[in-house]
């Protein structure tokens, strides 16, 4: 009888590894187990084309419906996994069936951490992480003056950008005394600060709120524990993510923050194996584990566990990176900037331009990179070999970067 991979999680990561097992000549039974009804897509335009209705679902999806059956992928959508069971090597599904596995991958990825305060229950109250609920979240902002961003990360500046461009008064509110304060340096988000007020965003920092309050169950504002209050008819809250593990329970496989996993994507366990946003995983050339919650990450990982699968070569080791679009300004990050030791900016008002250097014990570990894609691209690779840069050149706007790291 042929091996059989079922993944558990239909996101990027899930859909990834199915595609990749039969593209790396995987010949055994794969089976794809989603709760949403749609096939695998791409979550991060949610927060930005969908919501202005320049895309369809079908411009998000990763691949075609047809492209699963074709490939012989058993995808079986809106199906919950009530529990798995790894001693009988079987997962049970809400409606009692049962599905037997060889392999098991855990690809659940994270859901929005929810707020806990008076009112969070109200009507209005939005969390963003997968179509349905952005297709509330488009519903609502058509409805809306002014929304309040609850959470100065990556998807609320972006959510605020994209309310800005359709009119919409926009409040951010963060209990940090800066934006990013741990996933950009100080010097990109005062830079992310000063763009979203000149685009007529508020900001409210070190906001403490006391309650969210409503009229005839449907939010109305907020108000802060000094008193403030802040009207305002939809409230967006981003206050991070926490890994969907609770299928864990009872499989022995410990969980800390996540599934932690090597590099491979290998658990505890010898046959059961997870990607995605759900992982703790090690990072090439970098110390620690990290949950990297990125489009590229998933990939890798995908790629590397589909290779493992299918005894194939590994491909080499990426570096870690991620994006962001907010109005016209394109953001790339390659690395890691949380672990360098100095800190180098450029800053080319003539062009538009603004990168962010990090090194560690003078090597380059990470760089942030607003509207500069070859740079990014030159610094990627860079930082891949380990390149130690002479610092005064490569503050120099008057030195090209390519001739720096060369």
């Amino acid at each position: 009888m042929a091996e059989h991979v079922v993944i558990v999680g239909a996101g990027h990561a899930g859909g990834s590894v199915a595609t990749y097992l039969r593209q790396y000549g995987y010949e055994g039974q794969v089976t794809l187990v989603g709760n949403e009804s749609a096939p695998p897509y791409q979550r991060p335009p949610l927060s930005k084309g969908w919501l202005r209705s320049e895309i369809t679902l079908d411009d998000l999806l990763l691949k075609p419906l047809a492209t699963y059956e074709q490939a012989g992928i058993d995808l079986r959508l809106n199906s919950v996994v009530k529990e798995v069971e790894t001693k009988e090597k079987r997962i049970i599904l809400e409606d009692g069936e049962t599905i037997d596995f060889d392999k098991l991958v855990f690809a659940t990825g994270a859901r929005p951490r929810r707020l806990t305060l008076p009112g969070s229950e109200l009507r209005g109250v939005i969390y963003l992480r997968d179509v349905t609920d952005a297709a509330l979240l488009r519903s609502c902002l058509d409805a809306s003056k002014r929304i309040v961003v609850m959470g100065g990360g990556y998807v609320g500046l972006e959510v605020a950008a994209t309310a800005r461009q359709l009119g919409l008064e926009v409040m951010i509110v963060e209990r940090e005394a800066r934006l990013l304060s741990r996933s950009a340096s100080p010097e990109l988000a005062a830079r992310l600060l000063r763009i979203h007020e000149s685009n007529g965003v508020e900001f409210r920092f070190l906001g403490d709120v006391a309650e969210i309050v409503g009229s005839e169950g449907k939010v109305s504002g907020l108000r802060f524990n000094d008193g403030e209050r802040i009207e305002c008819d939809v409230i967006l809250a981003g206050i991070g993510a926490q890994p969907n593990v609770a299928l864990l329970e009872g499989t022995g496989i410990p969980e800390e923050r996540g599934i932690r996993v090597d590099s491979e994507g290998r658990t505890s366990h010898p046959d059961v194996y997870a990607v995605g946003d759900v992982t703790l995983r090690p990072v090439a050339n970098f110390e620690g584990i990290f949950t990297l919650e990125s489009v590229p990450s998933a990939i890798e990982q995908a790629k590397r566990l589909s290779c493992l699968i299918a005894q194939r070569d590994f491909p080499p080791h990426e570096l870690p990176w991620f994006w962001s679009q907010q109005y016209d300004f394109t953001l790339q990050i390659a690395g890691l900037p949380g672990l360098a030791d100095e800190i180098l900016v450029r800053d080319d008002v003539s062009k538009g331009t603004f990168l962010v250097f990090h090194l560690r014990n003078g090597a380059l570990c990470a760089a942030e990179c607003m509207n500069s894609p070859g740079e990014f691209l030159a610094l990627k690779k860079a930082i891949t070999h380990g390149a130690r840069p002479d610092e005064v050149l490569l503050a120099d706007l008057n030195t090209p970067i390519i001739k720096v790291l060369t």
